[in-house]
């Protein structure tokens, strides 16, 4: 999580609420563990001024076009997120910022304010995102390393066959391969194959084209299902897998027992009864738990934390506004997470934040102001 969805509702909010405006204010964290290879004050003074022309994604990763280069790049990682505060942002437990904390979030890692007040902010509780400032994010990886996108480049039926033909690993494995198809994280690539009822470890090449031809619709229809309803999950079908699969706790779906193993190194959700494995399998033994190295492109297929990532997703998507709140909630917030080993860091930002916020308000108290009183009479 997040997946081609989630991303994808993200990037509508930015288009539908924040193109045309000029950058008015930027604050960046001081996190080079998520800011990547830029310094924080080079990343403010490149936005600062520009307006936002597009808002655009591929796969898991989104960016804004301004109307010149740098551009921001955004990589969702395991719990990025976007909130504009005021508006409703499809969310989700692991990156949700609770309206009763402070604005910007603690996890904010880059914050913007826009020409006309509107201000919106990318957090990341997890910090396993990634932020860049590119010339062209299309020209280099992670963007330029990425398959065709399940929403925008579906492969044609023929075609995905073909290439499945070529394919000797388990299928799940294949299906949360960004090279090969962009956007599919854990629980569309769960999703799809119990829809096309399909083993998460069968071999692609041993796919029959009858499985083929049912895999190639069920990700056509999850993804746009998905994308269409803002990855409100309130609003998927009840009888989708999706509704069943998290914490690893036994259930069923549709009256059929639900299961858990490790394939593609994920704790993967499959119904045995639907599922059938025929012939050999490539994963003989679930991965042992232990820490795993997290590539360069930062794609959740390599983070950590799967585990807690099934336990921690919530059911409903589309969030409260994020909006300012009391220094309490935050106090209350910041006790609760405290058992996270990446919260240490989070402190030193969240001074600098405020510090800067503190600074800025004298000079932006009167548009605020006139902000507000719009807002009362409307």
């Amino acid at each position: 999580m997040p997946e081609l969805p989630e991303v994808e509702a993200a990037r509508r909010a930015i288009e539908e609420n924040c193109i045309g405006k000029s950058i008015r204010k930027c604050v960046v964290a001081e996190d080079p563990k998520v800011i990547e290879g830029v310094p924080r004050s080079l990343f403010e003074s490149s936005l600062v001024g520009k307006t936002i022309v597009a808002s655009l994604r591929k796969g898991k990763n989104l960016w804004l076009q301004l109307d010149s280069p740098p551009f921001p790049s955004f990589q969702f990682g395991m719990a990025g997120a976007i909130y504009i505060k005021g508006v409703a942002v499809t969310e989700y437990k692991r990156s949700a910022v609770s309206a009763t904390d402070e604005w910007p979030s603690k996890y904010s890692k880059v914050f913007i304010e826009l020409e006309d007040g509107l201000e919106f902010s990318f957090t990341d509780k997890r910090r396993f995102a990634k932020v860049r400032l590119l010339q062209d994010p299309k020209a280099v990886p992670p963007i330029s390393e990425l398959g065709p996108d399940a929403l925008l480049e579906p492969m044609k039926l023929d075609q995905f066959v073909d290439s499945l033909g070529k394919k000797k690993i388990a299928i799940k494995a294949l299906l949360l391969d960004q090279s090969y198809i962009s956007g599919i994280g854990n629980w569309i690539a769960d999703e799809v194959l119990y829809q096309a009822r399909i083993h998460p470890l069968q071999v692609a090449a041993s796919l029959s084209k009858e499985n083929c031809g049912s895999l190639h619709r069920c990700i056509k229809e999850v993804v746009q299902y998905a994308v269409e309803v803002d990855a409100d999950s309130s609003r998927f079908p009840i009888d989708w897998l999706f509704h069943f699969r998290w914490g690893k706790k036994s259930g069923k779906v549709s009256g059929k027992k639900i299961e858990f193993i490790t394939a593609g190194g994920r704790t993967s959700a499959f119904v045995p009864e639907l599922q059938k494995l025929n012939g050999p399998k490539t994963e003989q033994k679930p991965r042992q738990s232990k820490p795993r190295k997290r590539r360069s492109d930062g794609d959740s297929n390599d983070e950590k934390g799967d585990d807690t990532e099934e336990e921690e997703y919530n059911g409903n998507s589309k969030g409260k506004n994020a909006a300012g709140g009391t220094k309490g909630g935050q106090k209350k917030a910041s006790r609760s997470d405290s058992n996270h080993d990446e919260e240490q860091p989070e402190k030193a930002t969240r001074k600098r934040m405020k510090v800067s916020e503190d600074s800025s308000k004298k000079g932006s108290k009167s548009c605020k102001g006139n902000a507000q009183q719009k807002k009362k009479k409307q």
